[in-house]
């Protein structure tokens, strides 16, 4: 293997480059991650970014940022949390026995290092104890799945780490966190959200009210037409949005979980509402809750064409059930 320059990587290299960051524009992400294995058989690691991409030579075999880890095939590999302890019922804050899970907060890892350390950084400093960090790297886009890795040596116990070479879509990648979770409370948490307080605490508590089966930091109702969705809450609402989303563990399982079929995030967050519903209310907590909203790339920095067909394929089902409800 040739190494070269790091100011002039070779032509074929480029090309490779080139050809990775059409495929990552059509979410061939097959594509892309092959090419990056390609690239990186060359001696080179590829970065992505706002303008862009970068190259830079390979670290060297046995340095830190070549350190390995278990990369399962897909996420249908991921253990199940059977036998693996966790809580039966639902724990208020500050009542959760000392070192045990109180919750657990689940990322879905797709890219974008920063945004996972932004978002992984924040919730450090402000979930509150016994709440601890599931996340799940996809293809290691962008050299997100080595960052996760980094964080979880960094913080034992307080980061759980899966990797997975590649995974049918949004909805299975969530579902694999879901069973593999032992604890009774599973936050659902885009990486683009930002604790700025803490805002865990005040969903467990809506939680753990009598007849609440979850609680969101965001929530929606329908448009009378069902064409669409209107924010809605704080208070009892018709779904709720998978930005920060805390739901009994168990009663989203008895649900079926998240959308299997759900390829991409959006809408399918209303149809697993729609689905829990039955199970308990669905809550936006009272007061101004600590939280903001960095970009979503998962949505902005997605190829047009592919977001809006699978956003429409997902709404098609939840229109169904919403009709179901009102009885056509």
């Amino acid at each position: 293997m040739t190494v070269h320059p790091a100011d002039e990587p070779p032509t074929p290299v480029r090309a490779l480059a080139e050809r990775r960051a059409q495929a990552r524009q059509s979410r061939d992400f097959a594509a892309a991650d092959q090419l990056r294995a390609q690239i990186g058989e060359l001696g080179w690691t590829v970065t992505d970014g706002p303008g862009g991409y970068a190259l830079t030579p390979a670290e060297p075999a046995g340095s830190a940022a070549a350190d390995h880890y278990q990369v399962l095939a897909d996420p249908a590999a991921i253990p199940p949390a059977v036998g693996r302890g966790g809580l039966r019922g639902v724990v208020p804050p500050g009542e959760h026995a000392s070192g045990s899970r109180s919750a657990t907060v689940a990322l879905l890892v797709e890219g974008w290092p920063d945004d996972l350390r932004e978002c992984v950084a924040a919730l450090l400093a402000h979930a509150p104890g016994g709440v601890i960090i599931s996340a799940l790297d996809v293809g290691n886009r962008e050299g997100a799945g080595d960052v996760l890795h980094e964080l979880a040596v960094a913080h034992p116990g307080r980061i759980e780490e899966w990797h997975v070479a590649a995974s049918p879509g949004w909805g299975a990648s969530r579902n694999a966190l879901l069973r593999a979770d032992p604890a009774p409370v599973h936050v659902i948490m885009e990486t683009s959200t930002i604790l700025t307080g803490d805002v865990i605490s005040p969903l467990l508590a809506a939680v753990a009210a009598d007849g609440v089966v979850a609680a969101a930091w965001r929530g929606a109702d329908p448009d009378r037409d069902l064409r669409g969705f209107h924010n809605a809450g704080p208070g009892p609402v018709s779904a709720l949005l998978g930005y920060l989303l805390a739901v009994r563990a168990d009663a989203a399982r008895a649900a079926g979980g998240l959308p299997a079929r759900a390829r991409f995030y959006r809408n399918a967050d209303l149809e697993f509402s729609l689905r829990l519903s039955p199970a308990g209310q669905l809550v936006v907590p009272e007061g101004d809750l600590p939280v903001r909203q960095s970009r979503h790339r998962g949505y902005h920095d997605t190829d047009p064409q592919y977001r809006d067909r699978e956003s429409r394929r997902n709404y098609r089902r939840v229109l169904a059930l919403l009709r179901a409800r009102v009885g056509g």
